[in-house]
């Protein structure tokens, strides 16, 4: 049975090797490997190999760190189709979405390739007379990454490529559930000629995660998953005096008006729904059609949700693969059979080949109230809930009621509509006529409410900030003048 390790200081490594926890296929049900579940001891020997590299590399020239980017983000799109295929063969997604997933992480590599010119400084001349002050951001120390497993490499390149630049140095702890691609990037980072313990990947559940927020080396925490566990995270760190960005759990709506184009409403909305077997953090779960929309949507929905040919993710003719573990199949039939409503039902789908892999088929309930569990719990599966609403103004006060406010669409061809649905929706991420409207990386990424805790969002401008701090420094360089001329009143500009 294959190991996956950590990578630590610059190689690879079992640590204290203690515990283990299975790696599946979810295809086939069958395990595929072991993860190494890291200690205390683990994640102190990381922060320490991160400690030792930050006293070079946080000085280390923009041009030597810029060069550094540059030819990690050319290794991984050299790498892109291999790193795809470790993430279809661990999480499940098929190798065309994982492929996209890579890119959309690449991206964020790219914007990180720009740091000479993200990480000016400012100056001010002449701020009072003789008296001139600038402004320059620094990096923090070691900074850590916990992401989930719905993304094994997009969501920690939201973080890592955007820290490093910066000047810091890393531990991420991936998900245990798809563990492989880390130790790629990982191995691709030192291709680069990243010095050894600038990043680092220490494997692990929440005995790992816990010793990461506790540490007292860890200068600040980037975590991506559930809201109750970001919760724990934020008030975690928090407490240890770490900064903290923890993005959490979403419900996102797309509202559909009657004036919408209903066939490319139903195939955008089918799309975000069920790709990657619904789980994804900016996944359409909830569909909102707006008077007489709502007949004609839902039966374009039923019959795409109908058409989508179930299968493995590494098979090319799979348009949407298994969930990711036999736990989360049966937490999400489960919603299924309480919910009432089911126009297409996904619990019995059956796979040719693969009567052990973790397939749950698109789900399609209409009729639901805000008072039901397909509404009220994430379900993070293919399961769509269709709520109907009389007017726009019934729409936008569904989705404000909601607790999460990660992202959200709407569907129409008035641009009076659209805007006022952007201006009113208490939401962080808006697409219009876009269903899933996750920013470019030279933007950031992060949601309101219970989807967002800290106070920025990952990468793009606020990455940057989060990742550095400020330095003002005032200067002035005096003629001599006679002694006896002491003021104790507070300076002001003149």
């Amino acid at each position: 049975m294959r190991t996956i390790g950590h990578w630590i200081g610059g190689r690879p490594s079992t640590g204290s090797a203690t515990r283990h926890a299975p790696v599946f296929d979810p295809a086939t049900g069958a395990e595929q490997a072991r993860v190494v579940l890291g200690e205390a001891a683990d994640v102190d020997l990381a922060v320490r190999a991160a400690a030792k590299a930050f006293e070079s590399w946080g000085t280390a020239s923009l041009t030597s760190r810029t060069r550094v980017m540059f030819r990690f983000r050319d290794l991984v799109e050299r790498h892109l189709d291999e790193l795809a295929e470790l993430v279809a063969a661990e999480h499940g997604k098929v190798v065309d979405d994982a492929r996209g997933e890579v890119v959309r992480g690449m991206e964020v590599a790219e914007y990180a390739c720009g740091l000479a010119e993200l990480l000016k400084g400012e100056y001010s001349q002449q701020a009072s007379t003789g008296v001139d002050v600038f402004s320059v951001r620094e990096p923090l120390g070691v900074c850590a990454g916990v992401s989930p497993f719905n993304f094994p490499v997009m969501v920690p390149m939201w973080m890592h490529p955007v820290a490093i630049a910066c000047g810091n140095t890393f531990v991420l702890k991936p998900s245990e559930r798809d563990p492989s691609a880390s130790i790629r990037i990982a191995e691709l980072y030192a291709e680069a000629g990243l010095p050894e313990g600038v990043f680092n990947v220490v494997q692990g559940d929440r005995v790992t995660v816990d010793a990461l927020l506790d540490h007292p080396g860890v200068a600040a925490v980037s975590f991506v998953g559930s809201t109750p566990v970001a919760r724990h995270v934020h008030e975690r760190a928090g407490r240890s005096g770490k900064r903290v960005q923890a993005l959490g759990g979403a419900k996102n709506h797309a509202v559909v008006l009657p004036d919408a184009d209903l066939d490319f409403a139903a195939d955008q909305i089918a799309g975000a729904a069920y790709g990657s077997a619904g789980q994804r953090c900016m996944a359409i779960s909830a569909v909102v059609a707006v008077g007489d929309a709502a007949g004609p949507l839902v039966e374009r929905l039923a019959e795409r949700a109908r058409a989508i040919k179930v299968g493995p993710g590494r098979d090319p003719g799979s348009e949407m693969g298994p969930v990711v573990t036999h736990a989360s199949r049966e937490r999400i039939t489960a919603i299924i059979e309480g919910a009432d409503g089911v126009l297409v039902d996904g619990r019995d789908v059956a796979v040719p080949g693969h009567p052990d892999g973790f397939f749950v088929g698109p789900t399609l309930v209409d009729g639901v109230t805000p008072g039901m569990e397909v509404y009220t719990e994430e379900v993070f599966g293919p399961v769509l809930a269709v709520l109907r609403a009389e007017t726009l103004d019934d729409a936008i006060e569904v989705i404000n009621a909601n607790p999460y406010g990660n992202g959200t669409a709407i569907f129409t061809n008035s641009g009076e509509a659209a805007q006022t649905f952007r201006r009113r929706v208490h939401v962080g991420m808006i697409g219009v006529n876009v269903p899933i409207p996750v920013p470019m990386a030279y933007h950031s990424f992060g949601g309101w409410k219970d989807s967002l805790f800290g106070d920025t969002h990952v990468h793009g401008p606020e990455g940057v900030r989060f990742y550095t701090r400020a330095k003002v420094t005032t200067t002035r360089w005096p003629r001599s003048t006679p002694a006896g001329h002491t003021s104790l009143s507070f300076p002001t500009s003149a």
